[in-house]
């Protein structure tokens, strides 16, 4: 069972998280004082996510052109969708094939 008043408080940080690198850093720095476990486990996931758009922006695109970018931003745009609603639902979604990686290589945060 999940800790209700955990999500609850946590939720609009979470959200604020979703919205590019600078709401992710936003909600980092807020939750630093509060260290709740909800927005943590978002902000792990979305600076991982991050990374990778950044990555499929910059290096993908470098190498393989822009149709392989424009797929790949597809796929990264799904996975946004799922954490998004992941997150208004309350529940703990990992992001499809790299949540798990990111909540390990983030888990200082």
């Amino acid at each position: 069972m999940k800790n209700l008043t955990s999500v609850e408080e946590g939720k609009t940080l979470a959200l604020i998280s979703h919205f590019w690198f600078v709401g992710t850093v936003i909600a980092w720095i807020l939750n630093l004082k509060r260290q709740n476990e909800f927005t943590s486990f978002y902000v792990r996931q979305m600076l991982g996510w991050d990374l990778l758009a950044f990555l499929n922006g910059w290096l993908i695109y470098s190498f393989f052109g822009g149709f392989v970018k424009w797929f790949i931003g597809v796929i990264l745009v799904l996975f946004w969708i799922i954490s998004f609603i992941g997150c208004l639902s309350g529940d703990k979604k990992l992001i499809p094939v790299f949540g798990a990686q990111f909540q390990d290589w983030f888990k200082s945060l």
